[in-house]
């Protein structure tokens, strides 16, 4: 694993953050004498800037066309045409304008202080849904952390470090591999849905104790989407229509009950934290359904390519079909949402969520 050099000189990196801090404006209104110093991700390829950029791994973003409408056009790693959702939350928070990656190579020690991302794209909470691609598993992400937590001490010492990660916002974004991709091609023959969503949460709940053991209070937990309705699910199981795969979307729905349900107990056991269930599935289906609405034109395939199956490394550069005007689409491959997408959905989140983890 890379290892960053921990600066020598404290008074500097205050006084970069100070900077960072003040020039970027919170677009939400924190309640008094409240804040949050950074945002802290752990999750898959919806939350992936770039740590999978040096695995040998069909889950990579780091090409053209991906991050076209990146700051400066550069393909970071991030799975999509711009900003991801937890840059979008970064930024609602008047934090910093993007979060990176762990192991981006160009990582500052002023970056450390305001959050960064240990997400793997293709992982989950199953084990064995980072094994199959060869990426980061949540024991990975979760031992990259400990090393992050050591850096920061060494920079602003242990009381500091604890208060840095008492009042920052965890983000955690699985499922969605272990649903689509582990369960109906591998895990199905093992176990019964309803069972395999209970497994899923029993994992996901011991990752969540962990994060608690480790500093964490405040936890916002992603929901499955609907993945019935990802143009690549609609194009494997959708039949010669390529309608939504109910069986898909019943999927998450059902964990999403158990996830909502699991973190409730949490909070139960766990009162100085909050561990917060983040409904993703309705906003976004809603979108799916009325793109109308909200500005969009073509919702049942992505941008890169046809939009009925290419993601990843499939999505690059050498296909011709990829379109010009991204702002119409609700995908940017079969797989991802567009950054115009995440910038609604998040600008929605917020606002209905700050006041639970606060």
């Amino acid at each position: 694993m890379k290892m960053l050099s921990s600066s020598s000189s404290t008074i500097p990196l205050f006084v970069s953050v100070f900077i960072i801090l003040c020039s970027t404006e919170a677009l939400v209104k924190l309640p008094d004498n409240e804040t949050v110093p950074a945002v802290i991700v752990f999750g898959d390829s919806i939350v992936d800037p770039g740590n999978n950029n040096d695995l040998v791994t069909v889950a990579k973003g780091n090409f053209p066309p991906y991050g076209r409408d990146f700051i400066g056009g550069i393909p970071t790693g991030r799975f999509s045409n711009g900003k991801i959702p937890s840059d979008f939350i970064a930024e609602e928070l008047g934090i910093k304008e993007i979060v990176p990656a762990y192991l981006d190579p160009t990582l500052q020690p002023s970056d450390l202080l305001t959050g960064v991302s240990f997400a793997s794209g293709a992982s989950g909470y199953d084990p064995l849904t980072s094994k199959i691609p060869a990426v980061f598993s949540l024991s990975d992400q979760l031992e990259m952390f400990k090393e992050y937590i050591g850096k920061l001490k060494a920079m602003v010492g242990e009381e500091r470090t604890n208060t840095i990660l008492s009042k920052s916002l965890f983000l955690v974004v699985q499922s969605s591999n272990d649903i689509a991709s582990t369960y109906f091609t591998v895990r199905r023959v093992q176990y019964d849905f309803s069972s395999y969503a209970d497994l899923l949460v029993t994992w996901a709940s011991s990752f969540f104790k962990e994060l608690y053991g480790l500093g964490a209070r405040r936890i916002a937990v992603f929901g499955a989407p609907p993945l019935g309705c990802l143009p690549s699910q609609k194009s494997i199981a959708g039949g010669i229509e390529r309608e939504c795969v109910e069986n898909y979307n019943e999927a998450s729905k059902l964990f999403n009950t158990k996830l909502s349900s699991g973190l409730d107990s949490l909070n139960t056991n766990f009162p100085l934290a909050k561990f917060v269930y983040i409904d993703i599935y309705n906003p976004l289906l809603d979108i799916i359904q009325n793109p109308q609405k909200s500005g969009f034109e073509v919702a049942n395939k992505g941008c890169c390519g046809t939009g009925l199956i290419e993601v990843a490394l499939l999505c690059n550069r050498l296909n011709p079909f990829t379109c010009n005007d991204v702002t119409k689409y609700v995908f940017w491959d079969s797989y991802h949402p567009t950054e115009r997408v995440y910038k609604i959905l998040i600008g929605r989140i917020i606002q209905e969520y700050v006041g639970s983890f606060l």
